[in-house]
């Protein structure tokens, strides 16, 4: 009996982590066929954490189970910010400790975020 509530709780606890900090990538490759049309490549990535430290239309920090420390995401020219069910919100609605998803696209060094979501608002 011990034994299963132990089970139980360590299965929850990890799926909490694992969902805490997911990360997703997808791309499209460029290719050029024999009718020369061609398609552009593309790689964008979403993370999920909470915010640290936010500047609108500048910067959010971002801490995830993944990073000891929390993560700069720079703001693309044009950011969108929306909650869970795709209402669009104002940059205010930002705050320190709200669970995010940032969608970005990586640009050498830098990782742009062009939308935020706001999965959660803090306690």
């Amino acid at each position: 009996m011990i034994k299963s509530i132990v089970s139980i709780a360590f299965a929850t606890a990890l799926m909490g982590s694992v969902a805490f900090a997911q990360t997703s990538t997808s791309s499209t490759t460029a290719t050029t066929g024999t009718n020369g049309v061609t398609e552009t490549t593309t790689t964008t990535t979403e993370s999920t954490g909470v915010v640290t430290e936010f500047t609108p239309g500048h910067a959010l920090f971002l801490r995830t189970e993944a990073t000891a420390q929390p993560v700069q995401y720079k703001f693309d020219k044009s950011v969108t910010y929306v909650t869970s069910d795709g209402k669009v919100i104002e940059a205010s609605k930002i705050r320190k400790d709200s669970k995010v998803r940032v969608h970005y696209i990586k640009q050498g060094d830098d990782m742009l975020v062009d939308k935020v979501i706001v999965t959660q608002d803090r306690d």
